[in-house]
């Protein structure tokens, strides 16, 4: 596949360059990484909520939010919807973001995870437009992109993967199609930043969701992995990369139990630790490099 080449040139470069000093760009980025990691872990311990204003996003297409989930997601009406319909309405609300153009919009493109993302804890200095699809794959993403190419996002914030797992798909096929979706989003807005968000572990043997069989198939230490190269080709293709996965794991690598409903979506609290990165990884990298 074009991507592993391109992977493969990359590991390549690296090996030939080991006596070489480590580049500028990876203590930077391993610096934000320790920051945020930090600075989350303080904000979470000391219980501080995000600072957050009422959301525009709720009157585009007439929005219904989705509440925060407790044990289990509810959406009401919305959770009937098949995927055509989920991609219909979508497709409205990109529309009239299109044409509204609103200030420091941001888009949170992917799966449940990103979909159930309770709009009081999205961060509050940017209107968001939410283009998550529950059971949504890497290649679903990647065909829907055209619905936001009208948009004039500041950001897009990508969190798509672990569908493709949970199906079967290959890796190879998986870091292809998030190689398309970086060089779609790049190509077709080239002045907006684009944060590709690793993939969450799951908690294993403690799960408790319905799949639960299937994600015992799926080692954390390969979504692990993939999420290293994951990262290599958000560098590569000049995205944005933030890692969540170290802030969600235990000691053993899975999903904290604190932070999830069943092993694979999210707690309220866990959308906090969630909002408390975006907040801050907007601040350390993003912003610093609108300013630069």
């Amino acid at each position: 596949m074009v991507v592993l080449a391109h992977l493969q040139k990359a590991e390549n470069s690296k090996t030939k360059g080991n006596s070489r000093q480590t580049p500028i760009w990876a203590l930077l980025s391993l610096g934000v990484n320790v920051g945020l990691f930090l600075l989350v872990m303080l904000l979470f311990d000391r219980q501080l909520q995000p600072i957050a204003i009422p959301l525009q996003v709720e009157s585009w297409a007439d929005r219904t939010a989705a509440p925060a989930p407790q044990t289990t997601p509810d959406l009401g009406p919305r959770h009937k919807l098949t995927y055509r319909q989920w991609v219909e309405l979508l497709e409205k609300e990109a529309a009239f973001a299109a044409e509204t153009q609103p200030e420091r919009l941001s888009i949170l493109a992917g799966d449940s995870i990103a979909l159930w993302f309770p709009p009081e804890l999205l961060p509050g200095d940017r209107i968001w437009l939410n283009q998550g699809i529950s059971g949504e794959t890497s290649v679903g993403l990647l065909q829907r992109l055209p619905l936001l190419d009208r948009t004039k996002p500041e950001t897009i914030f990508v969190t798509i993967g672990i569908n493709d797992l949970l199906k079967g798909v290959s890796d190879a096929e998986l870091l292809e199609n998030q190689w398309l979706i970086i060089r779609d989003l790049r190509w077709v807005h080239p002045e907006t930043q684009i944060v590709i968000q690793s993939i969450l572990p799951h908690s294993g043997e403690a799960a408790t969701w319905e799949g639960r069989d299937r994600l015992l198939n799926i080692p954390n230490e390969r979504i692990r992995q993939l999420n290293k190269q994951i990262e290599a080709i958000a560098r590569q293709e000049g995205a944005y990369y933030l890692n969540l996965y170290s802030l969600f794991a235990d000691e053993g690598g899975n999903l904290r139990s604190d932070l999830t409903t069943d092993g694979l979506h999210l707690s309220q609290k866990g959308y906090l630790v969630w909002s408390c990165a975006l907040q801050l990884f907007s601040q350390l990298e993003l912003q610093s490099q609108i300013l630069n």
